[in-house]
């Protein structure tokens, strides 16, 4: 394997929608450790344009993945969410480590299925949680964890964007893990669970539907519950109907932490702490969180290092959501 001896890891980018045109392939010529070598998608037109973009001889479609894979060390999944335990389990079984967007998957037997092939096969997993290298979430965490807005008592999130008709994400059923909670809500779950530390015991959840025709195969919103240890409580609302907004608050005994927008990775990220009359206000310049990621999973390979957004990561929101849309 090319690691092994200092070079680069080479990566094959599965899938060729718009967030992999506007941040994943570009995210390369800031990852100083990991190469783009491979394009993998079915659209013909695509890949000819990216790979002249790209100047990328190494082009397959998905009929032709099993040779791009001879070609990798690592492949970097953004398909659509049902398809991610084929190609990622497919990936393993070739010896060839597994870097996933999120949702994982769209079950938790999908999700288990993802880490078994990982551990069967000796691979890294790793499930792309962009904001776990993000300065801002980390402090929050910090925070969260110091006492400085008191005993944390409970989170709540608001997430919302408008979807155009023929997108993916309104397009495959719930079951496929098409829907606000699979694509939006689990950033919510996310940073709920790393606010507090801790797995929620119970959840609750409803959704809205105004009857546009966009939401035929998906809830256009839900409001979801998690009850957590120490009797705290995270609401979150999820929406695709909406105008955007991305923000949480997390709300202590003495103090109240905000993140607006919390969720993005276009623009600066914005911190409010307020504590009794103080207010303090702190901000996290845009930087390319897509390349953060690739350097620490290539960086976990060639040191032989458990990634730290690992499949066990990935699982644990999925279960929620699952829950949820129970």
């Amino acid at each position: 394997m090319s690691g092994k001896s200092g070079r680069k890891i080479r990566y094959a980018v599965v899938g060729l929608g718009h967030l992999a045109q506007v941040a994943v392939l570009p995210a390369f010529k800031r990852a100083q450790n990991s190469e783009l070598v491979a394009i993998v998608s079915d659209d013909p037109e695509k890949r000819k344009k990216l790979a002249k973009k790209y100047r990328l001889v190494r082009t397959y479609s998905y009929e032709d993945y099993e040779k791009a894979l001879f070609d990798v060390d690592a492949v970097y999944i953004v398909l659509p969410n049902h398809l991610h335990r084929e190609y990622a389990v497919r990936a393993a079984q070739a010896q060839v480590h597994v870097l996933c967007e999120k949702p994982m998957a769209v079950t938790e037997e999908d999700c288990e299925a993802m880490i078994d092939a990982a551990n069967q096969n000796n691979v890294k997993l790793m499930v792309a949680y962009r904001l776990h290298f993000e300065k801002g979430n980390l402090e929050a965490i910090k925070l969260a964890k110091s006492g400085t807005v008191g005993k944390l008592r409970f989170f709540t999130s608001e997430f919302a964007q408008q979807v155009v008709e023929d997108n993916i994400r309104v397009t495959e059923p719930v079951e496929n893990g098409g829907g606000p909670v699979y694509d939006m809500g689990v950033y919510c779950i996310n940073a709920a669970r790393y606010l507090f530390q801790a797995e929620p015991t119970e959840v609750f959840a409803c959704s809205a539907n105004s009857g546009d025709p966009r939401f035929e195969k998906v809830d256009e919103m839900s409001s979801v519950v998690m009850r957590f240890p120490e009797d705290r409580l995270a609401t979150f609302t999820c929406s695709f109907g909406a105008a955007d907004v991305g923000r949480y608050s997390l709300i202590g005994t003495k103090g109240v932490l905000t993140a607006d927008p919390a969720y993005e990775y276009v623009s600066t990220l914005k911190q409010q702490i307020k504590i009794g009359e103080k207010t303090i206000t702190k901000k996290f310049p845009k930087r390319d969180q897509f390349a953060a990621e690739l350097v620490y999973f290539s960086d976990c390979i060639l040191k032989n290092r458990e990634p730290e957004p690992n499949g066990l990561e990935g699982l644990a929101d999925v279960r929620v959501v699952r829950a949820a849309y129970e």
